[in-house]
């Protein structure tokens, strides 16, 4: 009895413990200087009527523990106004958290009654009124409103912003060349290093702050983008101990549980974004090929090396899926130091099954003269495909902060593995446009792993109240590897004994596998001086820094073709082609052996390397007091080298590109009144060809069948060239309550020696890059933000959402392109030497009604979207132009949170409800649109939960 009762007085007296110290909770957030968009350090915190506060650490941190209960807080610093934020409820546990501005020449002391998040719809728009540089965005909570569980199916709605290929981000209709995506504010290579943009739908919604969208330079900022810059800005360390899990499922009707899905065995551990060494090259690069009259017993034991499937299995497809959790605290070291974490993980995968795709090849019909109008075939793969992809995203980042710096470590993994089987119908021109048409058939087995690691490490230091420093190192890694492709055309015969399936190397080709080896490293180096201080007695701010950029890269090819002794393949059954009876020996001097005369081929790989280095200084200032200007200059060295074959011989560590430029900027902001703006802009930038392009590779597209060729002329030296772009942008914009706004913009773009993807005169299966006549672009951006609840009360939480932009683009061509296209005309045709951009839209569409409704934590929305007909590919006159079909998405989604304290969420969405196909078709004078290429992505619906501990 004794000891039950010693053990119920210690169990109450725990529990009044556990009582007690449950009924606090804390206050914090961050205090930002109104006049230059920055944390405000060393503010004073004070909770009215007390004598408890604090004062905002160097980066404009702080916090407050307080007992449950409704605080009024005053913030203040001197030069700039005092706030107060009235009803702030505290309860026990949990963290509110509350970011104040506060503004400059003032003595009042203002009063707000509501909370503000940085991540919230209002913040973001405060972000976007006070900011030095042109910009849009995605906050955190307008990305939940959206339902979407990746950056890349949110971003599409802010103004001027498109995805292309559900994952690559371009801004204002420009293609890929001219947006550049960064995290955190620092460069790092996409799992297509080719690609100035991050692949998108890697990050998920979970892990976001926001994403900002600037469409005006500074000199802070590097000179290689014009349409815009996309930010992802993950979550710092949370203030308190946070956990999230997520699973989602998907289904498509069109693509999932089909029973005629094609794949193929790989290796083991496809499942996790990679192969394990199934398919590594089973022979060395280097070893020789004998004949058939040399070293037999070697000829037939390389053969049987190579795995003997060529043809797809055929089976049921599944649904997509997804998970992934973050998890992230913070601990308090000493008494002002702090260390924190954060972490995330996030698995998907996704099954894609198109049963009629179309990839085509036209040229136009010489075989009459210029008489001829349609389109004559070169090349039509047309059948069914199966894609299965992997990605694996993880996330790691531990912060150290004292008293007045902030040291962060964050490492970045992605794996991504993807596996395709395809069966074709081909049709091949024996010559051209208007030449006799083979039938045949193709089947490929490709698979591709790419990964990227990333580490950074940065340090944020306040030498003292207006001085600051901040720099970064980070460093990357990538690999892309096309490991076994195999590609098996065979052409269909059909004589007087029946249909015959042939191997003819002339027409369609010999059976081949690929390998294809891309390695790139990026070493990243940034730092950054700040000093306030006062211009024409107001305040003033000067930047300056250095930045460093090498990266090196190295390409390479290997392939191999089999040759037969007798080209009929019995019922097109490709698996028997290496099947162990049908190999070549000695013995029965006949079947399939490797041919010798081909292997690795140097003409195919390449290295490169690159450095860019670059000096800043920028200031910003009060001429008067309603106009700010934001003056800088920006200076980057760039150097390209290249080892490689060329057509001269070989070269090695060839400098090929030497630029030292300036990239003047300048920014003016107008405040017509505390909630209206016109700003005004100038800048210069540049977009400089990839290693890619600046090659002499030649990379295969195996389902295609087309070519991409590196920019090297008939000389040692690439013929593509940087290009640079005059901008300027003017806009008027009105910040309204409730996060309501209304933007009006124009801009207006010089380019000088534009790159462009264009295609090889008299070949329509080859494309290249070359610099283009000089162009322009005008274009104009409406947005509107409007809440619906002028027009009924019972409207109050619905909003309508709308951003419009209108551009024309316009190219001179060079001549030599103006004279192809005008001695390839046809009768009746006129021929102009201008036309539009590569790559650029004439216009995109984003409307969208949302509900959200706080009480009930329930929010729904239906959202369209659609970009206007775009020139994917420059014609050269004999081959015809390229165009881009709009694709009108429409999507729907719903969000309902559950229980006490709304931990507990679901999320439905149903994409594509139009079920708009994704097309590209060749345009010509007087003739049929013919298809260039055609998705078909179907409706997909989508349910996912979350649970926050």
């Amino acid at each position: 009895m004794k000891n039950t009762k010693y053990l119920t007085n210690i169990f109450f007296l725990f529990l009044t413990y556990i009582v007690g110290f449950s009924q606090t909770g804390k206050v914090a957030g961050t205090v930002i200087d109104g006049e230059f968009t920055e944390p405000l350090a060393f503010a004073n915190i004070l909770v009215k009527g007390t004598t408890t506060g604090t004062a905002s650490d160097f980066e404009g941190d702080y916090y407050i523990d307080l007992e449950e209960g409704t605080y009024t807080l005053v913030f203040s610093f001197v030069g700039y106004n005092t706030q107060e934020i009235t009803d702030v409820v505290i309860k026990a546990d949990e963290v509110v958290t509350l970011d104040v501005t506060l503004e400059t020449n003032s003595l009042e002391t203002v009063v707000i009654s509501t909370s503000i998040k940085r991540n919230t719809e209002s913040a973001l728009l405060s972000l976007q009124k006070k900011s030095a540089t042109l910009l849009d965005g995605l906050s955190a909570q307008t990305i939940k409103k959206t339902g979407a569980g990746d950056i890349a199916s949110a971003v599409k709605s802010v103004p001027g912003v498109s995805v292309e290929g559900g994952k690559y981000v371009y801004v204002r209709g420009l293609g890929d060349r001219y947006t550049k995506s960064i995290l955190n504010g620092v460069d790092i290579p996409g799992l297509d290093p080719d690609r100035n943009t991050i692949p998108m739908d890697i990050f998920p919604t979970n892990i976001i702050d926001n994403v900002i969208v600037l469409k005006s330079a500074a000199a802070e900022y590097p000179a290689d983008f014009t349409g815009g810059i996309v930010n992802v800005i993950t979550k710092d360390f949370p203030t308190k101990e946070e956990y999230s899990v997520s699973v989602g499922m998907s289904y498509n009707p069109d693509m999932h549980f089909k029973d005629n899905y094609l794949s193929y065995k790989g290796s083991n551990s496809d499942f996790l974004g990679y192969d394990n060494g199934a398919r590594n090259r089973p022979i060395n690069r280097y070893q020789p090929i004998p004949g058939t009259f040399e070293n037999k017993q070697l000829l037939t034991s390389l053969t049987s090396r190579f795995d003997s499937q060529l043809g797809a299995d055929v089976e049921n497809s599944g649904m997509n899926y997804n998970f992934g959790f973050t998890l992230g605290n913070q601990y308090e070291v000493g008494d002002y130091n702090k260390l924190g974490y954060q972490a995330s993980f996030s698995y998907k995968n996704k099954t894609t099954f198109y049963e009629d795709r179309i990839d085509g090849s036209y040229t136009l019909d010489n075989s009459n003269g210029n008489l001829i109008n349609e389109l004559g075939i070169d090349r039509v793969a047309q059948g069914a495909s199966g894609h299965n992809e992997v990605l694996l995203n993880g996330l790691v980042g531990l912060t150290y902060k004292t008293e007045n710096s902030k040291y962060k470590m964050t490492a970045l993994h992605i794996q991504n593995g993807e596996t395709q089987a395809a069966k074709l119908n081909l049709i091949l021109s024996e010559g051209g446009g208007g030449a006799a048409l083979l039938n045949g058939t193709g089947d490929a087995l490709l698979y591709t792993e790419r990964s990227i690691t990333n580490f950074s490490l940065s340090g944020d230091h306040a030498l003292n109240s207006d001085l600051k420093f901040d720099w970064i190192f980070s460093p990357s890694f990538s690999r892309v590897l096309d490991k076994d492709h195999r590609l098996t055309p065979l052409e269909i015969d059909e004589t007087n004994n029946g249909t015959e399936y042939q191997i003819q190397a002339n027409s369609f080709g010999s059976p081949l596998r690929i390998w294809r080896t891309l390695s790139e490293e990026s070493w990243v180096a940034n730092a950054n001086v700040s000093n306030k201080y006062e211009l024409f007695g107001k305040p003033a701010q000067v930047k300056f820094g250095a930045g460093y950029t090498y990266k090196y890269r190295d390409f390479s090819t290997d392939q191999y073709i089999f040759d037969v002794t007798s080209p009929i393949v019995m019922n097109g059954d490709v698996n028997t082609i290496l099947a162990q009876e049908n190999l070549w020996t000695p013995e029965n001097q006949s079947g399939t052996f490797l041919d010798p005369n081909n292997a690795y081929d140097p003409n195919n790989a390449y290295e490169g390397e690159s450095n860019v280095g670059a000096l800043y200084i920028s200031n910003e200032f009060n001429p008067t007091e309603k106009l700010k200007a934001i003056i800088g200059l920006r200076t980057e060295k760039f150097d390209l080298y290249y080892t490689g074959e060329t057509s001269t011989g070989p070269v090695v560590g060839e400098k090929t590109i030497d630029k030292f430029d300036f990239f003047p900027s300048a920014n003016l902001i107008y405040a017509v009144s505390d909630r209206a703006n016109i700003r005004g802009s100038y800048s210069r930038t540049t977009a400089r060809p990839s290693f890619k392009e600046a090659s002499t590779a030649q990379i295969y597209d195996p389902i295609t069948g087309r070519f991409f060729i590196g920019g090297f002329d008939n000389l040692t030296f690439p013929d593509v060239k940087p290009s640079y772009i005059n901008n300027f942008d003017l806009r008027y914009e009105l910040f309204r309550e409730q996060g309501q706004m209304i933007a009006v913009s124009g801009f207006y773009k010089d380019f000088s020696d534009p790159i462009e993807l264009v295609s090889f005169p008299q070949d329509s299966n080859q494309m290249t890059v070359t610099n283009t006549g000089d162009s322009q672009v005008v274009g104009a951006e409406v947005e509107v933000r409007q809440a619906l609840g002028f027009i009924s009360s019972t409207l109050e939480n619905l909003r309508f959402v709308s951003n419009v932009s209108v551009i024309h683009s316009k190219l001179e061509m060079t001549e030599q392109e103006y004279n192809l296209r005008l001695a390839n005309a046809r009768v009746g045709q006129e021929i102009e030497d201008t036309r539009e951009m590569q790559g650029q839209s004439p216009f995109l569409l984003n409307a969208g009604l949302d509900y959200g409704n706080n009480d009930i934590a329930f929010r729904a929305g239906l959202y369209y979207n659609v970009q206007g007909k775009t020139l994917e590919v420059v014609g050269n006159g004999f081959v015809p132009d390229v165009y881009t079909k709009p694709f009108h998405s429409l999507n729907f989604t719903l969000n309902k949170a559950f229980g006490e304290n709304k931990r507990t969420s679901i999320d439905l969405k149903v994409t594509n409800i139009l079920g708009s196909d994704r097309e590209s078709v060749y345009e010509s004078h007087g003739a049929s649109d013919q298809i260039f290429k055609l998705r078909s992505p179907g409706t997909e619906i989508s349910l996912g939960y979350s649970y926050k501990f």
